[in-house]
């Protein structure tokens, strides 16, 4: 299962210091495996809106936690830093071996 958690377009000021003047939007999503215990992963996808095309790139991590609370957590820290699909697989490993 797959359920959108937030959303946010990344702050035009940041992108404009490194050069990128389109807008930039990040999904996140909570995954639950479900079975005997239940077990919580997460989706990123980045959608950039450039004038001649629009491109995405996700990640899925799953199996991260049988705590939802937890999930919840480490999606709220990934929303509140921008964080992208690019560097959420470490981010999310340095989080949990915290």
């Amino acid at each position: 299962m797959k359920k959108f958690y937030g959303g946010i377009f990344m702050n035009k000021d940041k992108l404009k210091k490194v050069g990128i003047l389109y807008p930039v939007k990040i999904e996140y999503y909570k995954t639950k495996e479900e079975g005997k215990i239940d077990v919580y992963g997460i989706e990123v996808v980045k959608t950039e809106y450039k004038k001649d095309r629009i491109s995405t790139e996700e990640i899925k991590i799953n199996r991260i936690t049988e705590d939802e609370t937890e999930a919840n957590h480490i999606l709220d820290m990934l929303k509140k830093n921008e964080v992208t699909p690019i560097v959420a697989r470490e981010v999310v490993q340095d989080y949990i071996r915290y």
